[in-house]
Parts: structure tokens; sequence; C-alpha cells
């Protein structure tokens, strides 16, 4: 059962941890006239920080409330935040605070043509499903003024990013936000991506090693966006430790730091992390003629919805306890249950002698009445336990068939930790959906796709095509995974079975050097110094997804 999602996690608040609200004041606010808004303040910690920075700059305290303004959609945050800038800031005349929803707020600014040198926040995390009907008519209405498409599935920080862009004066203006790491690699963000690098002038990610907000897997960045006119001078991305290294970093340290070109497309910015050499490597490398995109040669599926996996992926106990043989079909639950890349029968035996989930429950779609003792007795046991009460389950015409059951010749991983595989399925099993289910096109052989797919070019690809998560998971969504070029002229020389035995036992370097000799420097002609450079590409941003570690800090 799911936990209850927290009224905090619907509304997507988490306290800012001080080190950060400090440094973003702090670089942000670079006179004392500077005009400031928070646009989503909760208890006041970054408009703490702006006043504070406002005041050692030598602002007088009775033009703070003019220069300072704040908006909070709770009242009992808007007040938090109140009685914590009175007791700071000891003013006759208050900070204003405005409660009420952002987007409002700026549709208002806009129509009065009013602008401020500084937008510094950290807008609410909130996810689609969750964004209030009322606030994302009016946040969709600014994206589409700014020529922006939103669809059903963007969050709530992307029209946040879009509004306070143009709030913000556009000579010398200053961006400063706490924004998920989800801007740097999600599709539904690829616009927002573009907008933001045609609307700043220079650009600079702050990321941290560790995660930084208690009880959230959400990596995040700070955002620093530099507005000059029409001239545009690039990225540079700083990667600290953690959120304690801001206190002793400069806001001048990263000056010093080579610029990248900023590509106005859609290009995911993960690629950012990467220096220029190995950045006009992987762009030269997307027209390479040898190179043949995976969609052309694979037809990479989702596995089945279940709806429930404890009811339908069962045991081979479970199995002989209910009589349910005859109506089951093999299935592979788990990336662990495919260790190598060739899945046979043997491998399928030995996941069910172990007793992990190996069998599908595949009963006939026929009415419950006309179906045999055994079977009506295990979907009433199923209804006791609520099973068929799940949304997938409520509806099916028969809550116990589960459609689009089919077997694939091959399975790919959805969820990656090191590196990403297909795996050739000579076992006749399906897949969850927590593992791809692929289906070759144009005749070409299996076994040549599945060796091929191993080599550090492709490994390379899928760590900026995919997007990973706080706890260092790559995951790579069907569409994604049929973008990843492929090397096949040479890959049918390749030997799967040898493979297959390298990689259970852990040795995909090895593979590895055989492969990116055979495919990369034979096949595509790469010289050694490229063909190792992509190799270091692949470690590079694997290390970075995968030494994400907790440091947590307050919540909001």
């Amino acid at each position: 059962m799911k936990p209850v999602a927290t009224y905090q996690k619907l509304r997507g608040g988490y306290y800012t941890p001080r080190p950060i609200a400090q440094f973003l004041a702090r670089w942000a606010i670079q006179t004392p006239t500077t005009t400031v808004l928070e646009p989503s303040c909760g208890d006041g910690t970054l408009l703490e920080s702006a006043i504070e920075t406002l005041l050692l700059h030598g602002a007088e305290r009775t033009a703070i409330a003019d220069l300072v303004h704040g908006i909070e959609l709770e009242p009992d945050e808007a007040r938090k935040a109140s009685e914590r800038i009175q007791a700071l800031t000891d003013l006759s005349d208050p900070v204003p605070i405005h409660v009420g929803d952002f987007f409002s707020y700026c549709q208002r600014y806009l129509f009065e043509s009013r602008e401020f040198d500084v937008v510094i926040g950290n807008p609410p995390f909130i996810r689609y499903q969750n964004f209030p009907e009322h606030h994302r008519g009016i946040a969709f209405y600014l994206m589409q003024q700014a020529g922006l498409h939103p669809s059903r599935l963007t969050n709530s920080w992307v029209p946040f990013l879009v509004a306070a862009t143009l709030v913000l004066k556009r000579q010398h203006g200053r961006l400063a936000m706490v924004i998920p790491a989800e801007l740097l690699q999600v599709n539904y963000a690829a616009e927002l991506r573009r907008f933001l690098s045609e609307h700043y002038s220079c650009i600079t990610l702050i990321t941290f090693k560790k995660l930084v907000f208690d009880g959230i897997q959400q990596e995040i960045v700070l955002l620093l966006g530099e507005r000059n006119g029409r001239e545009h001078t690039g990225i540079r991305t700083v990667e600290l430790n953690g959120i304690d290294d801001l206190l002793a970093y400069e806001h001048t340290a990263f000056q010093s730091e080579k610029l990248k070109e900023m590509d106005h497309s859609a290009e995911k910015w993960t690629m950012y992390f990467l220096d220029e050499p190995e950045l006009q490597l992987l762009r030269e490398l997307k027209g390479h003629p040898a190179l043949t995109t995976a969609g052309k040669v694979i037809d990479v599926d989702v596995g089945i919805v279940t709806g429930f996996n404890d009811f339908f992926v069962l045991t081979g106990q479970q199995v002989e306890q209910y009589e349910l043989k005859p109506y089951t079909r093999r299935i592979v639950g788990r990336s662990a249950h495919l260790p190598g890349i060739h899945f046979s029968e043997s491998d399928w035996m030995a996941n069910a002698e172990k007793q992990a989930p190996a069998f599908l429950f595949n009963p006939p779609d026929m009415p419950f009445y006309s179906l045999p003792g055994s079977l009506q007795a295990y979907i009433s046991s199923g209804e006791e336990r609520g099973s068929h009460k799940g949304y997938k389950c409520r509806i099916r015409n028969r809550w116990y068939v589960v459609p689009s059951v089919w077997t694939p010749q091959a399975f790919m991983l959805r969820q990656i930790h090191t590196y990403p595989k297909l795996i050739l399925n000579d076992a006749d099993a399906t897949s969850t959906d927590t593992i791809h289910r692929v289906k070759l096109r144009n005749g070409t052989a299996a076994r040549v796709v599945t060796s091929a797919f191993l080599n550090s070019l492709t490994f390379a690809f899928s760590e900026v095509i995919g997007r990973s998560y706080g706890g260092g998971v790559l995951e790579l969504e069907p569409n994604e995974a049929e973008k990843l070029p492929l090397p096949l002229v040479g890959a049918e020389m390749l030997d799967l079975d040898e493979f297959d035995r390298l990689l259970r036992l852990g040795n995909i370097d090895t593979v590895l050097d055989i492969t990116d000799h055979a495919l990369l420097r034979n096949g595509l002609g790469l010289g050694t110094e490229d063909t190792a450079r992509l190799r270091t590409i692949w470690q590079k941003l694997r290390d970075r997804r995968v030494n994400r570690k907790p440091a947590y800090a307050t919540k909001r």
C-alpha cells in the first residue's frame, strides 16, 4: 500500500536551507537600491537573506519595505515570514507580503509593466497531477504568452521560472532560483531550456554531490541567470560537495570558469557537465553516417502494467497453492533477474526455483461464472484483499485479465544503475513494466543488436538522452531508448555468448575494450583519443549520477 501524500508534499513546499538562501541573495543583490521579488517566500528564509544583503550593501532600513516584495499562497506561511522579517528589521513599515498565487500576481504586474531587478526563490515542486486547476490556467496562459506550449504533464515550477523571467528587468536583471535537477534532462522541460537560453545572457548551474532536502530523493540545482540585453555569453556548471561548501564559496570564484556555448535547441543540459572537447565530440558524432538510430532496428515498448503485481505476479509456491499452473505465463519482474545479456531457459528456471516472482497470472478472458473453480477461488481471494480496486484494474472490462500480454524478442533495462543493456530473450518470458519489451525491426538479427549495444558511445549517449534521479538511477523511456545511436558496422563478428559470460562475472570493462575496438575504431574509424574520450564521458556522467548521497537539510 502506498503512503498517503502529505499536505506538505502536495503543495510542494520545502524550506530553503539558510546557506543556500544566503548564497542566492548575495549573488543576486549587487546594490543598496536593488528591487527584489520572492514569489514563493514560505516562512521567509530567502526574504530574510535578501534584506540582510541589502543592509550589508548600505540600504536604508526605511527603504526596505519599498525594495523587497514577497508572495506566499499559504496564509500561515505568510504570517511566519512577516513575523520573521519584522523581528529582523524592526521596521515601522513592514515588508509587504502578498497572500495569493504568484501567477495572478505576475499577470497583474505584467499588465502594469512593472519589473524587478532580482527575482529570488524556491518555487514549489508540485507534480502535474497535484497542480490546482485554477492556478494552472493562469500559469499556462503566461507560458503561452511567452511562446511556450505547456501540456498537462507540466509541473508547477516550470511556469514559475517563465513567470519570474517575465517580471525581471531585461537590462542587468538577475534570477536566482532553487530548481529541481529535472530542468537539465526531462522532456517536458525541453521548451523551458530553450526559453532560458534565449532570455538569459549567461547561465550558471550549481549542483551538489549530496542530496540536500530531507525526505525526498530530489536532486536540486541553483539556477543563476543574468540578463544583459541581447548578448549571449554562454553557460557554466559548478559542482560542489554539499551546501556547506557554499559558505566558503566566493561568488566571484566561478567567474574564471570558462563558459560553454549554449545550444538554443531542446538539448538536455546534462551535456554541460562535460568539457568543451567532450561536448564537441558528442555533437559531431550525432551525424556520423555509419551510426544507426536504435529505433531503426528495435521497437521498444513498456512491459506489462498489471495494476497490482502482488496479485498478478506469483512465485512457484503460490502457483501450486492455488492450482494455477495452466493459467500462467512466464515473466521477469526485476532487473536483477537478468544477470547477463542472454536470458535462457535455465535462467528463468533458476529464478523460479529461488521462488522469485516468475509467473504471470493469465486467465482466459471469460466471465467469472464461466471460469474453473481454482480461478474463481484465486480471483475471490484477490477481491478480499482489495486487488481489484486499483485504477488500472477498475477500468478493465474484467479486472483480472491483464491486457497486452506478449513475448518480446529481447528485454531492455528501464531503470539502470551502472550501464544500459539489451537482453536476448530465449526463455519465452514476458516482463513487468520495470523492464521494457523489445521487438526487432527490418530483419536485423537480435544477437547482433544485443552485442552492438555494449559500447562506450551508446553508453555515453544514454547518459545524456535518459534522465537520472536523486537516488542515482538512470531511466530510459521507450522513445528515449529508440533515439540512442548504435554502431552496427562489424557487430556481426562479435561473440554474444562470450560477452554474456564476462558480464555475469562483472567484467564490463573487458567487454567494452573488445566492442570499442571493433565498433568504434574499426567500424566508425574513430581514433584512439576519441574512443578513449567516449569511455571517459560515460564514466564521468555515470559516476556523477551514482554518487548522489543524502545530506539532509530542513524542510519547508
